[in-house]
């Protein structure tokens, strides 16, 4: 049993970290791709405030946006595989 909370404990810690990591990735991702397409069409002009404002509504975007929403599985498709072999190891 003590094995288990264990595992749950530096599981979780590991899942964290990892849900960290690519939260701050992806979105890194996300503004590098806006920063790119602001840049690469002339018609927008030079405006920092105006770039400024596409990226944040682009971003703003992006947290509502599905893409963000499957990073959970970092937590969830962990747990359900040790819970399933947990059940499979009982029977």
């Amino acid at each position: 049993m003590i094995g288990f909370v264990r595992l749950a404990i530096f599981g979780f810690i590991g899942m964290t970290i990892a849900y960290l990591l690519l939260s701050v990735y992806s979105r890194s991702v996300e503004r590098e791709r806006l920063e790119k397409e602001w840049d690469g069409d002339p018609a927008n002009g030079d405006d920092p405030d105006a770039r400024d404002a596409y990226i944040e509504t682009g971003l703003a975007d992006y947290r509502r946006s599905l893409r963000r929403k499957l990073i959970w599985l970092v937590y969830v498709i962990p747990t359900l595989v040790v819970l399933t072999l947990l059940y499979l190891n009982d029977t």
